[in-house]
Formats: C-alpha cells, sequence, structure tokens
C-alpha cells in the first residue's frame, strides 16, 4: 500500500495498472493519430500487401470511430484509476464498447481473414481493455476509487 497526497492508502497494483495503462493507451493514441496519414505505400511498406492494404484503407469511417474511442476511453479511464475516480468503471466500460464495436466491424468487413495478425493485435488489445476495466470494478468495490 501506499499513501496518496489526501492521505488514504491505495494499493500498489492500482498505480500499477492506472499507469500502465495510461502508457499503453497513449501508444494506442499515438497509432490512432497515425492512422489518419497511412497510405497503400506506407502499409506495404511495414509487411502488408497491396490487396491488405486496400482493404484497410477501404474500411468506413465508423470503424476509425470505434477505435477512438477505446483507446481515448482506455486513456482517460487510466487516468481516472490514477486519481483514484470511480468514475473510471463507466469510461472503461464506453471503451470496451468502442473495441467490441471494432472488433465486430473487422470480422464483418474481413480484415481478420485477409489480415491475420490484426486479429492477434486487437484480441492482445480486447483483452488489456477487458483487464482494465475489470480492475476499476474490483477497486471500486473494494472502495478505493471514489
Amino acid at each position: 500500500m501506499t499513501v496518496d497526497s489526501s492521505g488514504s492508502r491505495s494499493p500498489i497494483w492500482l498505480w500499477l495498472a492506472g499507469g500502465l495503462g495510461v502508457l499503453w493507451n497513449a501508444y494506442g493514441l499515438y497509432q490512432f493519430i497515425a492512422s489518419f496519414s497511412q497510405t497503400k505505400a506506407s502499409l506495404m511498406a511495414v509487411g502488408m500487401t497491396a490487396s491488405q492494404a486496400d482493404l484497410y484503407l477501404s474500411l468506413p469511417g465508423w470503424i476509425s470511430v470505434a477505435f477512438g474511442v477505446g483507446v481515448l476511453g482506455g486513456l482517460v479511464g487510466s487516468v481516472a484509476l490514477l486519481i483514484k475516480s470511480a468514475r473510471a468503471v463507466a469510461i472503461f466500460g464506453v471503451a470496451m464498447v468502442g473495441y467490441v464495436i471494432l472488433f465486430s466491424g473487422d470480422v464483418y468487413y474481413g480484415v481478420f481473414a485477409n489480415i491475420p495478425t490484426q486479429l492477434v493485435i486487437l484480441t492482445v488489445v480486447v483483452v488489456i481493455a477487458a483487464a482494465l476495466l475489470w480492475v476499476s470494478i474490483y477497486a471500486k468495490k473494494r472502495n478505493f476509487l471514489t
């Protein structure tokens, strides 16, 4: 346990989850912002085939919105954990909805069938988002969040 500036005790795992969540989601935000400048050539330069790049670039805008909701929700939720706000639960819940919509869209548009690595990447993202949601729920039940 650590004592914060308000004098209340917080377990180390709460600080670790919040801090690692901020780092993870800050990287996700970087990826999200970078996705707006991707071209067929830039995607092929990182290993996609021409047809994979075409598929990726043809996805509808709501896919990007879902990605943004997920990553921004994850970042704000992680900050909420660090400041011990009970709002973290709802924020992580919204992030999960964004990621579930993103995952569903990738299934519907055949992204996973055509870009198998995307299935692995997005599965890891969803698992981490679910873990952060679980941590926030657990912390709220234990009265570590106010």
